[in-house]
């Protein structure tokens, strides 16, 4: 009934750098399934991803994994101690403003 468990190890382990670091936790309560990760403080960006975008895939890969268990799961990802994060910067003017025409001419499309 772990699959989750599983699932998660395996594809975070591929993602990082020290995968000896990673840790996972597993609680099931009457909310559902809490899964709680825990990595090396340098793989952390490869984790989070852009913006948030590589943590968002995992969770939502994680959700179907769980729909298929008839089990709600979350993810919860534990920040390392004495782990800075920079602030948020704002996206260049040019790039923030592109059309998408604009945008398809740079990849010569």
């Amino acid at each position: 009934m772990e699959q989750d468990k599983e699932f998660l190890e395996y594809v975070v382990k591929a993602l990082v750098d020290k995968p000896e670091a990673v840790e996972v936790d597993r609680k099931v309560d009457e909310m559902g399934v809490l899964i709680t990760l825990k990595v090396d403080p340098v793989d952390m960006g490869k984790i989070i991803g852009r913006s948030g975008n590589t943590a968002k895939a995992i969770r939502t890969l994680l959700r179907v994994v769980g729909m298929k268990n008839n089990a709600r799961v979350n993810l919860k990802i534990e920040e390392p101690e004495g782990s800075e994060r920079p602030a948020p910067s704002a996206p260049a003017p040019e790039t923030a403003s592109k059309t998408v025409d604009e945008a398809m001419e740079d990849l010569n499309i």
